[in-house]
């Protein structure tokens, strides 16, 4: 099956201290430019606190967002559902599939970040079962059933949408650490995201969220699909290792003391104390690539092989590097690793293929084309010229 390629934006924006306007003004930029560039799609996290990943709300991100672009699909990467009412919820999900037409995708997830939960007193330990519970709840009534359920965080009595869905849109539920979201997909045949694939030891945890897919969807009447499966991981591409290397040093420190000293998720943290030990963390253990697009094909050639197989891969939207830089490691993504995956150029190499192997034979004909066309104007001027 041909990959399916987009962004994962929490968004980062390391180290705090940076103008918040300009800060989302960047990301809005990024997704004009992967739109431009035929990325199929861009998810848009949700936080609350830390001071560095700056939207609260994605829904909102997202609506105003697709009035900035034309094609790309656009997800909640993720709603933390425990922080909200499922009800809510799927108003807000349906109404964005409305105004999008088509180019929305509902992401959900229990919340990534410690001090959003605390802040809305909910304890780490219930999170994850109030999360089981709670999409349980919100795919109820998005099939339209008339839900009644009561929890510690919200009271549900005959609640249901006035929309009905606009499309089709997909539904998938992000994984990191934990069996939780593999759980929750396989059992109400929702697709996978797994956020934390290349981590450290993620590959053990790509073997974990599918395993636990096939393992638990046939027992609530469903078929997992990889080509909604969807991995994730960070690169930032340079024509060359060196200047990839070069451009990072303008802010992968910060976004490594920002995993190691501010965000408390001991499953998303960065190892090295200094800059060289960060990248070689990055490139050495898999998690990513600071490099070229070769690099690039070959990481994703690796993960297809672990995997044994999944449908799309998530650039882990980072600010490692200048604006400008990211902007054109996108471009690099784009122009050299996606068409090695889809097809895209195989064809337009075939007829490349086809004019070297015809070209001797076809250049003498048309210029002895050229030759007998002028020749005859040249013995027409004369004849009208004795005449």
């Amino acid at each position: 099956m041909a990959l399916k390629f987009g962004a994962f934006m929490a968004p980062f924006h390391c180290p705090v201290g940076q103008d918040p306007t300009y800060a989302i003004e960047r990301d809005l930029s990024v997704l004009r430019h992967l739109d431009m560039l035929g990325f199929e799609e861009a998810w848009i996290g949700e936080h609350h606190s830390c001071g560095t990943e700056l939207v609260p709300d994605p829904f909102i991100f997202i609506a105003y967002a697709a009035q900035e672009t034309r094609h790309i699909k656009l997800g909640t990467g993720v709603v933390s559902l425990p922080y909200h009412n499922p009800l809510w919820i799927a108003d807000r999900a349906l109404f964005t599939d409305r105004l999008l037409r088509g180019r929305f995708m509902l992401g959900l997830g229990p919340g990534s970040l410690p001090t959003d939960a605390a802040m809305i007193g909910i304890s780490m330990a219930e999170q994850r079962g109030a999360f089981e519970e709670d999409v349980d709840v919100l795919m109820a009534i998005l099939r339209g059933e008339s839900v009644t359920h009561e929890t510690p965080r919200y009271r549900l009595h005959d609640a249901r949408t006035q929309f009905a869905p606009y499309s089709d849109f997909e539904i998938t539920v992000a994984a990191v650490a934990t069996p939780t979201g593999p759980r929750v997909a396989a059992k109400n045949g929702l697709n996978l995201m797994s956020v934390g694939a290349t981590a450290q030891g993620g590959f053990d945890a790509l073997a974990l969220h599918w395993d636990v897919m096939e393992e638990r969807a046939p027992q609530f009447g469903h078929t997992p699909d990889r080509a909604g499966w969807r991995l994730v991981g960070p690169m930032h591409l340079a024509e060359t290792k060196e200047q990839a290397i070069e451009d990072v040093r303008h802010g992968l420190d910060a976004w490594c003391h920002y995993s190691q000293h501010i965000l408390a998720a001991p499953h998303f943290r960065a190892v090295g104390e200094t800059f060289e030990e960060r990248v070689d963390w990055i490139n050495e253990t898999g998690l990513g690539v600071i490099g070229t697009p070769d690099d690039a094909v070959r990481q994703i050639e690796r993960l297809e092989e672990q995997s044994k197989g999944f449908g799309s891969y998530l650039l882990l939207h980072h600010e490692w590097a200048r604006h400008d830089a990211v902007l054109k490691s996108y471009e690099l993504f784009a122009n050299h690793v996606k068409p090695r995956f889809q097809g895209s150029t195989s064809r337009l190499q075939k007829a490349e293929d086809y004019a070297v192997s015809r070209w001797a034979e076809l250049d003498k004909r048309q210029g002895d084309a050229i030759q007998a066309a002028t020749d005859r104007h040249v013995k027409e001027r004369a004849a009208a010229g004795r005449a």
